[in-house]
């Protein structure tokens, strides 16, 4: 079967042919029609991130009909719709066995430590598996571990979002941000919605926004001259570009979720202003089986849907993330598998 393969970090991803993945005794083999592009993806293949196997398939946004089985597998079978977990967890540690494993220090990823999604049939572990209901389009159930259950996560668990709060969202625009704004809506909070790319205000007050404003030195200005106070919760998808300016957006008392880190680099913290205004600042890490099937349902009754403006083929992979890398996506771009 043909792979779009990681072979050397910082360097061009490439189409090959490899062999179609036999199941091991704990594992499922899915068939996909189509992946997601994470922007983690992007920072893999650029070297960003610690642990990379090479050559590796990249990927982690796997989704499909189970077409094989271990011998141990139990509660899955042959023609099953599943999503995957990004990850692979142990299934035995204290994370695993409290419903936390995304904290599964023994985790594998796909994509960095396994082979991940960037090709039609892939092997996971069926701890890994959670079952799609039906009426859940293909593009949502392929999200709904690492976008929607990861926001669900990050909005709902970590946030605390209740109705009627105040959110801002960075990055609103791009594959993250758009369903951010969702389910930040469906959650009854009042949606404030930050863009660096122009022309896309309008799509974002369809989604639910309701504020739009641009990516600006002045951000913090901005969002007080729409609350007064300013918010109580920041979700950070971007980084180092809005960071700063999003902390000082925060009420006091207000919380800040950091999901996105697009350029690694450091940023300023101020402790000052932090521990003056009793603000909170938390990382929220990847998402939980039970975050994935509340995504599910979320898609199954139309609450919200998978923003995509278009599909691309396996083999313009690198072209793929050219675009994504400038903004010239709306939502999620995926890729359509051979």
């Amino acid at each position: 079967m043909q792979a779009a393969r990681l072979t050397e970090i910082g360097k061009d991803i490439v189409v090959q042919d490899i062999d179609r993945p036999e199941p091991g005794e704990d594992d499922l083999i899915i068939e996909q029609n189509l992946t997601g592009i994470c922007y983690r993806d992007i920072l893999t293949k650029e070297g960003h991130l610690p642990r990379v196997t090479i050559p590796i398939t990249p990927g982690h946004e796997i989704s499909g009909k189970i077409v094989a089985t271990g011998s141990s597998v139990t509660g899955f079978r042959v023609g099953d719709r599943v999503t995957s977990l990004i990850y692979r967890p142990c299934g035995t540690c204290e994370f695993c066995t409290s419903g936390r494993e995304n904290f599964c220090a023994s985790k594998k990823i796909y994509g960095e430590d396994r082979n991940g999604g960037y090709a039609r049939f892939v092997s996971i572990g069926s701890g890994s598996a959670v079952k799609v209901p039906d009426g859940v389009k293909e593009e949502d159930s392929a999200i709904a571990a690492c976008v929607t259950g990861m926001l669900y996560r990050a909005l709902k668990v970590i946030g605390n979002l209740a109705p009627g709060e105040k959110v801002l969202i960075t990055g609103a625009g791009g594959g993250i941000g758009t369903h951010a704004v969702q389910i930040a809506k469906v959650l009854g909070a009042e949606v404030i919605a930050e863009t660096s790319s122009p022309g896309k205000e309008e799509f974002l007050h369809k989604l639910g926004a309701d504020h739009v404003i641009r990516m600006s030195d002045s951000l913090d200005k901005d969002v007080k001259k729409i609350t007064g106070d300013g918010v109580h919760l920041v979700l950070e998808n971007v980084g180092i570009h809005t960071f700063s300016r999003s902390l000082r957006s925060l009420r006091i008392g207000g919380r800040m979720v950091v999901v996105g880190n697009v350029i690694p680099e450091p940023v300023p913290f101020p402790l000052g202003l932090i521990i003056l205004k009793g603000n909170s600042v938390t990382g929220s890490m990847s998402s939980t089986k039970e975050d994935v099937k509340a995504a599910l349902e979320l898609s199954r009754t139309g609450r919200i849907r998978a923003i995509s403006d278009g599909r691309m083929p396996l083999d313009q992979v690198n072209e793929a993330f050219a675009r994504i890398k400038s903004r010239g996506n709306v939502g999620r771009v995926f890729l359509t598998l051979p």
